[in-house]
């Protein structure tokens, strides 16, 4: 009896082998799927002629490169400021709504950037409110006589992408201020150094990984971005890409300059992680506490709230209220368009089976580096994470050539066999547009299902499988119960990023199919602002439950 007991509730090893292996190759697929739209464009830009390079890389590169290197390193530069002086300013400092600060300055992550560019077009128009009511305090009455510096200009684009993307600097900045032991501060008081001393000489220094991450991330972001660049009149390598493939109709050259960006990104991640390689922190964790904010006096406090809600203001507050009262008005004189509603439709759908397979691909490649340590699958969890740091264009240009093939491929077979034409089977369902966003977003859910397995103890797997569990067991009996919180969050993170990407939805969108991100880009392409103000509200709106749940854990 004692025996057949003991041989129930021993694991079945060969049972356990397999289910491994399944893990694996599971894991290997995600990896070379993620893979494949990079091995894609270098076979497409190896298609194109010399010739085409060589016209590329003489009147189409060079501007593009330029200017996208000026974007960039002004982009770097206000995102890194704001955000790192906003992070200190909550950290440092105690003064009246400082705690609704602190969630406050995360609000602009909810409005895309190709919103901001499109609200701040009107806002700033020589005939917008802005400078009406400029021109109605300093007694003008025409434009001729007073009017601001045109937003669509290099600047106006660095100081919009800056306000919004500020927010990466500022979460992984204001978390390593907060985690900085105490007892550093307070023995550089006891020597005379004053509190600007200590941001300078202490905290910043501390400092620098966190602001590395947070800005290569912001900059990454401003690769991505379409919508605000073309808005305001930039010409980025992501215009590039999508001019020489949509208006040329040159895949090959759109390939080649989606290689450029691509060693773009490799640049900002090799320079991002060159700059911390030689960081290293000692502390005692008994002794590691907090240090307490300094009380501000009434009027320094009343300065500091004003000074923290600038970019509150300029990111979130001024094109929020924007686009709630232009779409109040719209939807009092023409109601809500039923083709608002069924793009409102194609966005939710898209976005939740886009979610649901993010989700499941992105916890099979985490818990296949828990179950099966070692460094290959950490090398393939690795892998299938890259397409986050891939801009949109670039994936969507990736994903289009293998599917626009192997759709060619399932055609000629079916005629061939049945007489009957598929069409684009993929390209044109959607499916294609799917791929994208796992390529892009996979990063979120492994990142946040990774997370919640480290917090399972390593003891809960060992014990089911000596109660006869194998590694498929162990994922549902006890890994996925205990990450759900942890999962759900990510699912919440990529339903909302799905709905906000413009460059890949604007590129593999199936025919005749818009979601609310397409609309707004084509109704301010044609400049007819108030027509999109609907769709970028419920935008704003959708953006906000990411920035909701993340202040919730920062509180925490």
């Amino acid at each position: 009896m004692t025996t057949t007991l003991i041989n129930r509730l021993k694991p079945s090893s060969a049972a356990s082998i397999s289910s491994g292996r399944l893990w694996f190759v599971m894991g290997l697929l995600v990896a070379l799927a993620v893979m494949v739209p990079v091995a894609a464009l270098g076979f497409e830009a190896l298609g194109g002629s010399m010739a085409l390079w060589q016209h590329l890389a003489a009147y189409v590169l060079p501007q593009a490169l330029i200017e996208t290197l000026i974007l960039l390193c002004g982009v770097g530069l206000v995102v890194m400021v704001v955000g790192t002086g906003s992070a200190w300013l909550v950290t440092a400092y105690e003064f009246p709504g400082r705690r609704v600060l602190e969630w406050a300055l995360l609000l602009p992550l909810a409005v895309p950037t190709y919103i901001i560019a499109y609200a701040y077009l009107d806002l700033l128009h020589p005939l917008g409110p802005v400078q009406g009511l400029i021109r109605a305090i300093l007694g003008y009455d025409s434009p001729r006589q007073f009017r601001l510096p045109d937003i669509r200009s290099m600047a106006g684009c660095i100081l919009l992408l800056g306000f919004v993307l500020y927010p990466y600097v500022y979460i992984t900045t204001r978390a390593m201020f907060m985690t900085q032991a105490a007892n550093l501060v307070e023995a550089a008081r006891m020597l005379g150094v004053s509190r600007s001393g200590i941001f300078f000489r202490i905290a910043l220094p501390l400092a620098r990984p966190a602001i590395a991450v947070g800005v290569s991330l912001a900059l990454m972001e401003s690769l991505n971005d379409i919508g605000a660049s073309e808005f305001l009149g930039v010409r980025t390598l992501t215009i590039s890409v999508y001019t020489t493939w949509v208006t040329r109709s040159d895949l090959a050259g759109a390939a080649q300059i989606a290689l450029a960006m691509l060693m773009i990104v490799v640049a900002v991640v090799a320079i991002e992680r060159l700059a911390r390689r030689r960081q290293r922190y000692f502390s005692a964790a008994k002794q590691a506490r907090r240090f307490a904010p300094l009380p501000l006096s009434r009027g320094a406090g009343i300065a500091a709230l004003g000074f923290g809600l600038v970019p509150v203001l300029i990111g979130f507050a001024a094109p929020a209220i924007y686009l709630a009262v232009e779409a109040m008005k719209r939807i009092e004189t023409n109601g809500l368009s039923t083709r608002l509603i069924g793009e409102l439709g194609n966005t939710l759908g898209l976005a939740s089976a886009a979610t649901l397979v993010v989700l499941v691909l992105g916890t099979t490649v985490a818990y296949m580096a828990r179950a099966l340590p070692g460094s290959l699958t950490q090398l393939l969890m690795r892998l299938s994470t890259l397409g986050y740091a891939m801009p949109g264009t670039v994936v969507a240009l990736g994903v289009l050539i293998p599917l626009a093939t192997l759709d060619g491929m399932i055609d000629r077979q079916a005629q061939a066999l049945f007489g009957v034409s598929t069409g684009l089977l993929l390209i044109g369902s959607g499916a294609a547009l799917i791929f994208a966003y796992a390529v892009r977003f996979m990063a979120i859910a492994a990142g946040s299902a990774e997370t919640g397995f480290a917090r399972i103890p390593t003891s809960l797997d060992q014990a089911a499988r000596s109660l006869g569990r194998n590694v498929n067991g162990t994922f549902f009996a006890i890994c996925l119960p205990l990450s759900r919180p942890a999962l759900a969050a990510a699912g919440l993170l990529v339903f909302v990023d799905c709905m906000k990407e413009l460059p890949a939805t604007l590129l593999l969108r199936p025919l005749n199919v818009e979601t609310l991100a397409t609309h707004l880009y084509a109704e301010a392409a044609r400049g007819t602002y108030e027509e999109a103000a609907v769709a970028a509200l419920a935008i704003v709106l959708a953006g906000l439950l990411p920035v909701i749940l993340l202040a919730r854990i920062g509180r925490r």
